[in-house]
């Protein structure tokens, strides 16, 4: 399971601009604001952005500068995952070390969606295990005992919410890495990173 909220995509109109600093080409430049509020690229600007961005990493650095903000809801075991993306990417989690016992554990804190009954069974038995001992930590807070068992047998299907900050050429590379990937949780990703504004002219370049 993962989901996907609150998206922000930020700074295209500066990044435009920059990508026409080596050739002094500003005059160029035709995007403007449609009445939402959103910066539309012209057909001159769509057109150089379109030629930066497949003329390789070096010649796209105006991606770089394409910022996007969003809440991600995951299991534990897809963050350990996205986690190889450091360069360019920065991520603030809810904490399961200060918060994990502030509200009662229920089968939609985990990604469940791909159990048999068998696994269904096998989680619930731990849930009731994680729940009691969260009862137990509320009840005595100094009872360490009880939230080392919560925080040491928190299955790696718990899911955490995190805000992350990525850009454009980030988008590239988890696309092209990910997008076949056996994780359902990738092929999630990986549609919602085509629906951002011009994916299918600045990420998905390959296709």
């Amino acid at each position: 399971m993962l989901k996907v909220e609150r998206t922000s995509v930020m700074n295209l109109e500066n990044a435009i601009r920059g990508a026409r600093n080596p050739m002094n080409s500003w005059a160029r430049s035709d995007s403007t604001y449609d009445a939402d509020g959103n910066y539309m690229l012209g057909e001159n600007d769509l057109d150089l952005a379109r030629r930066l961005a497949h003329a390789g990493s070096d010649h796209r650095k105006f991606l770089r500068q394409i910022f996007v903000s969003v809440d991600i809801t995951a299991p534990l075991y897809w963050w350990k995952e996205f986690d190889t993306y450091k360069v360019g990417t920065v991520a603030n989690s809810c904490s399961t070390m200060h918060k994990i016992h502030a509200k009662a554990f229920e089968r939609d804190d985990f990604s469940h969606d791909r159990l048999d009954e068998g696994g269904l069974a096998a989680l619930d038995s731990l849930i009731a295990y994680l729940e009691s001992e969260r009862l137990k930590f509320v009840a005595n807070k100094e009872d360490r005992q009880s939230w080392h068992n919560m925080i040491q047998l928190l299955p790696s299907s718990y899911n955490q919410m995190r805000t992350v900050t990525m850009n454009y050429e980030n988008l590239i590379n988890m696309y092209y890495a990910r997008r076949n990937h056996k994780l359902a949780e990738w092929h999630t990703l990986c549609d919602w990173i085509t629906s951002l504004p011009y994916a299918a002219e600045l990420i998905c370049i390959k296709d």
